[in-house]
């Protein structure tokens, strides 16, 4: 039994292929992980405003990191972070779910919410 082959182009054939692979791309979601900084004395407007943002951020599929940073003397009193951080989950309220609960690593307390 002879062989059996296909000539074929090869440059049609790659173009074939990232043709393909390029729709493919384009029906896909990407999200993104957006990152909101804060302090422990930040002000209850500015607060607001950055909630704001966060619900923008939620409301087109991103993920988003809220970080709190501690700096000096803060740290001694972190219960006004954990107050704030509280303040930020009431007013989000049902526009993301919680997905990693406030807590400390090193300097900062980080959250992490997802879209509903």
């Amino acid at each position: 039994m002879p062989p059996v082959c296909r000539i074929m182009d090869y440059g049609k054939y790659k173009f074939e292929l990232s043709k393909k692979d390029h729709q493919n791309r384009r029906h896909q979601k990407s999200t993104q992980v957006k990152e909101i900084k804060l302090r422990p004395r930040t002000d209850t407007h500015d607060l607001e405003i950055k909630i704001r943002q966060i619900k923008g951020f939620l409301a087109d599929g991103n993920k988003t990191k809220v970080l709190l940073t501690y700096r000096g003397r803060e740290m001694a009193n972190q219960e006004m972070g954990r107050t704030l951080m509280n303040t930020v989950i009431k007013e989000l309220g049902d526009a993301g779910t919680i997905e990693y609960a406030p807590r400390m690593e090193g300097r900062s307390l980080i959250m992490i919410v997802a879209p509903k």
